[in-house]
């Protein structure tokens, strides 16, 4: 899917956050709306995606550990939106400029911790990118009388499904990246707790936030 579907997309969200036929959205944007947006946007400077980027944050704090994005609280309720004559809120502004093909665009709307329309198209992708660390204890060092080495853990990962849903699993250290456990040498010091998320914008590009507590 290109980059101007995308956009396309992106933009109608935009207007629906304060379309007057999304009545529930008009009120004031929805944080996971602008989670959505900015995400996408790369967490383009503005009040908005600061603020939406703090709860993203916040959500994955213990406790408890939240969904950093739950879509299903994005209550645009449209189903179509004509081309787009509105003043695009500053949360877009920020993101994507003026240069967009403001074509017919189909909104989802969420409902029941998912999607209630297709998302498992590439374009959607950046949602699937969100993965949660949550290790609950790591340590690798020695042990016992004869100080032998030993790793021990419990550490679990959060992802999203193919329509936005949100599980979590049982993971091992080997799959997890250097920034969630900088080291697994065995050393006296070698311990880590804390909670950390990753995520890719549309283009691609990676990100991610560690939480020690």
């Amino acid at each position: 899917m290109s980059l101007k579907i995308i956009r396309n997309w992106l933009s109608g969200l935009a207007l629906a956050l304060i379309s007057g036929t999304a009545p529930q959205a008009a009120k004031a944007y929805q944080v996971d709306c602008a989670i959505l947006l900015c995400l996408a946007g790369g967490w383009p400077a503005s009040a908005e995606c600061a603020h939406a980027r703090a709860v993203f944050i916040r959500r994955i704090t213990p406790w408890p550990i939240e969904p950093p994005l739950q879509i299903w609280r994005c209550p645009i309720g449209v189903a179509e939106l004509g081309p787009l004559q509105s003043t695009v809120p500053r949360v877009w502004q920020t993101s994507v400029q003026a240069d967009v093909g403001f074509a017919q665009v189909i909104l989802a709307q969420v409902v029941e911790g998912r999607a209630d329309v297709d998302i498992s198209g590439l374009e959607f992708d950046f949602v699937r990118s969100i993965r949660v660390w949550d290790v609950r204890h790591y340590s690798h060092r020695e042990r016992g009388r004869d100080e032998d080495c030993s790793e021990s853990h419990n550490m679990r990962l959060g992802t999203y499904g193919t329509q936005g849903e949100f599980g979590w699993q049982r993971t091992m250290p080997a799959a997890a990246p250097q920034w969630v456990l900088p080291s697994r040498r065995c050393f006296s010091s070698n311990w880590r707790r804390g909670v950390g998320v990753e995520w890719e914008d549309h283009e691609g590009n990676h990100g991610y936030e560690w939480v020690a507590y």
